[in-house]
């Protein structure tokens, strides 16, 4: 799937719940999905600075695909990061780079989080491309 395709299907997912509480169980749901890191990846190193929360992210090459893992010690945080690395995860730098993620707004995420948690939500995402764009920049010296 594309990153639209994964954004649209976000959309859909959420669009069957009316309600935020019921929105909020599901991202819940999501989280506890999401395999927890390698404790030796629990690093401040690793920790997304602006989040309330701690978040911790780890990253690498396989071939021309960035992968992303990543936990959270909230519950709605690790729902949020299960919808980063949905979007995000197993793509190249570029693409990463080129992604808007709307979803976030369309599924009425930044509405819906406490200002603390919408800013954790952003600097996820701002880290993320930080690291699209250093692994771009590393694949363009190997050629």
């Amino acid at each position: 799937m594309t990153i639209e395709e994964v954004q649209q299907a976000i959309i859909a997912d959420f669009s069957v719940y009316e309600d935020w509480m019921d929105k909020y169980t599901y991202l819940i749901e999501l989280g506890n999905e999401l395999v927890p890191i390698d404790a030796a990846y629990k690093v401040d190193q690793n920790l997304i600075r602006g989040c309330q929360s701690r978040v911790w992210l780890q990253q690498k090459m396989e071939g021309d695909l960035l992968i992303f893992e990543a936990e959270s010690d909230a519950l709605i945080v690790k729902g949020l990061v299960a919808l980063l690395m949905k979007v995000f995860s197993g793509r190249t730098p570029q693409e990463i780079l080129d992604a808007e993620p709307y979803f976030i707004d369309e599924i009425g995420l930044r509405q819906h989080l406490s200002p603390t948690r919408s800013n954790g939500l952003m600097a996820m995402v701002k880290q993320i491309k930080l690291y699209a764009l250093a692994y771009k920049q590393i694949l363009s010296q190997k050629k």
